[in-house]
């Protein structure tokens, strides 16, 4: 026998009994019972029992319910994935803290540019830069933030460094911006003056 016919032989064989060991023999060892937890899914060659009629014609019995241990798929309903978010809350500006708008208010009192003003709360939230703050007011020369407590608005604050300004809950931020560091003292020295 030459060597190519034995080669081919031996590697039938390994290709067999690697394919052998790959099945599910989960239901064959009397050890393993069906987890009740773990529905098993019908099988295309087991077939599915046929549904019972409403009406049996005459001379017929009403099919038999389906065996037990074999069912369909249940639907999935949103509350059952496990994995959903719930829905996110905006944080809410703390009793007593001024608001953006008051804030804002304070630097055109003291007669501080406040053109350009936008109220871009919204980016507070997780669609936008997801800071977790209660408000923001953002001006060409300024932006004031709102924190829902003083822990937040420091690590905010020591973030953005030299280029912010904390008193309590509200943060002054200066990123992208051209105010000058002698404007952007008279802006922090209105914000430190609210009670």
């Amino acid at each position: 026998m030459s060597s190519a016919p034995r080669t081919l032989t031996v590697a039938a064989l390994v290709l067999a009994t690697a394919l052998a060991g790959c099945g599910d023999d989960a239901d064959d060892r009397p050890d393993s019972a069906a987890s009740p937890s773990a529905p098993v899914w019908a099988t295309p060659a087991e077939g599915t029992p046929p549904a019972p009629s409403a009406t049996p014609s005459a001379g017929t019995t009403p099919s038999a319910p389906p065996r037990a241990g074999r069912m369909t798929p249940p639907p999935v309903v949103p509350s059952e994935r496990g994995g959903s978010t719930p829905p996110f809350v905006m944080p809410t500006r703390p009793a007593g803290a001024p608001s953006a708008r008051q804030v804002v208010d304070a630097f055109r009192a003291a007669k501080l540019p406040v053109a350009g003003l936008r109220d871009r709360s919204v980016d507070c939230g997780p669609d936008g830069a997801g800071l977790g703050c209660a408000e923001l007011l953002v001006t060409d020369a300024v932006s004031v933030y709102v924190f829902p407590n003083e822990a937040n608005a420091m690590n905010q604050a020591d973030m953005w460094g030299t280029d912010a300004y904390r008193k309590g809950t509200v943060v002054l931020s200066y990123l992208g911006t051209t105010t000058r560091a002698d404007q952007r003292k008279r802006y922090d020295s209105v914000l430190a003056g609210l009670g």
